[in-house]
């Protein structure tokens, strides 16, 4: 899959979508160089890893999980945060792996997921007019025009920031934090908490199955560490391509900004600029699949992105909303089914239930969430073909962005902790709810 420079660049002269109006063009040449010159955050051989374990999943012998935030922002890479983001995707990883009886490989939507989409290039209060944000590797959220101007030293700022923080997912992960019996217990306290006690049988067993490890001598100095990978929405194209580079061992070209990249909803065209870069790169690739997506749009991105029908290359997440997804993904699933291709399906239960409450806040039903993942899973069970992950909004802290869980969180308890500055995402105990729920589905499989 080697390509020249040349053919990686041809993004360039094709239209392309979603990108800031950098108000000093030279400032974007200078700050695109200097990110060039800076080192890697991922390296070749650990995508490489990562591609081998999705096309794993693809066939049906592992799970994705990836979580994390809507639009990370510079001052949430705290220590606090990201450990916390950290803990509940492990925690959710245990009992995912428990009902799934298979690996689940675990990835971040961390370290690089500072840079949104908007459905309109500007935005209006009053009679005020402004550039609208676009995520913190562009612009500020404050409503000035200071704050709204696109600010190509900001490329950077997102650099160091994802530098640190993968510097403590690695630790974390390594370190001896994502012990599984350490990780176990954190569960034993959420399902023993009444609200969540229709979850604890489920802990029970994965007690005694630890256990049981234990007794059976299982090397738990091994346990003690997990491979954790990140995966951002690959937008911000004088990001992405700076943060390219040519692997000295293949002679391939790999962003190196993240493990995994995905395309989303408004940036997939296939004549796109979006679409031509990232089948250029040999990081795997996801897309995401709304719910008008028709089965001859599936295929065609199939040869664009995965010609060779390489396990792991490709990951279609999909994004239908809980009304729609028993009518839209069957089709889809069942056209790639008889193409003979075999990419990794995901479900992003998140972005297709979105709704605005009457008082401003952007929120989604947790049932909602719940019966969209319910949904994939009936869909691929009915097809005869792999569910084979979950693409979750996350965080690790206890804010009020969704509604119900078994917390009830209502359309007044919203105001409590509303943090988001972007989408509403699920707090740490509505994320774990959602964990035992998805396993209850892997069991059925």
């Amino acid at each position: 899959m080697q390509h020249t420079l040349d053919a990686l660049d041809a993004w360039r002269e094709l239209p392309i979508k979603q990108q800031p109006s950098w108000p000093d063009s030279a400032k974007v040449e200078l700050v695109s160089a200097e990110l060039a010159s800076l080192p890697p955050l991922v390296f070749a051989g650990e995508v490489d890893d990562m591609r081998y374990r999705l096309g794993q999943a693809a066939a049906g012998n592992a799970f994705l999980l990836q979580g994390g935030d809507c639009a990370e922002t510079f001052a949430g890479a705290t220590a606090d945060q990201i450990r916390n983001r950290i803990k509940t995707i492990l925690q959710m990883a245990v009992v995912l792996t428990y009902g799934a009886s298979m690996p689940v490989v675990k990835m971040g939507r961390m370290a690089g997921q500072f840079a949104k989409p908007r459905s309109s290039d500007s935005e209006t209060r009053g009679d005020v007019t402004l550039p609208a944000f676009r995520g913190e590797i562009v612009n500020g959220f404050d409503f000035t025009e200071e704050s709204r101007t696109a600010d190509p030293s900001r490329l950077l700022k997102a650099y160091h920031t994802a530098a640190s923080t993968l510097n403590l997912i690695r630790a974390f992960t390594q370190g001896g934090f994502a012990d599984l019996r350490e990780v176990h217990s954190w569960n034993k306290g959420f399902a023993a908490n009444p609200a969540n006690k229709k979850y604890e049988q489920m802990a029970v067993e994965i007690d005694r199955a630890v256990k049981f490890m234990e007794a059976a001598g299982a090397d738990f100095e091994e346990l003690k560490r997990v491979d954790f990978f990140t995966g951002h929405e690959g937008l911000l194209m004088d990001y992405e391509r700076p943060m390219t580079r040519i692997d000295s061992r293949t002679g391939d070209p790999y962003d190196t900004s993240a493990h995994f990249i995905w395309v989303g909803e408004r940036t997939r065209e296939l004549d796109g600029a979006h679409i031509d870069f990232v089948s250029k790169i040999r990081n795997p690739i996801g897309v995401k699949l709304g719910p008008t997506t028709t089965p001859e749009t599936a295929l065609a991105l199939i040869d664009k992105l995965d010609p060779e029908r390489e396990p792991g290359r490709l990951t279609f997440i999909t994004r239908m909303g809980a009304g729609k997804i028993r009518e839209a993904l069957p089709p889809l699933l069942e056209a790639v089914k008889a193409s003979g291709a075999q990419p990794l399906w995901v479900t992003d239960p998140m972005h297709g239930n979105g709704f605005a409450t009457p008082t401003g806040y952007k929120t989604r039903r947790f049932d909602d969430v719940v019966d969209e993942v319910r949904g994939f899973f009936e869909a691929h069970r009915a097809v005869g073909t792999h569910p084979g992950g979950i693409h979750v909004e996350l965080t690790g802290d206890d804010v009020t962005e969704c509604l119900g869980g078994s917390e009830a969180i209502d359309e007044a308890g919203l105001a409590t902790r509303y943090e988001s500055l972007c989408d509403p995402r699920l707090n740490h105990m509505q994320s774990l709810e959602l964990a035992f729920l998805v396993a209850e589905e892997l069991e059925k499989r």
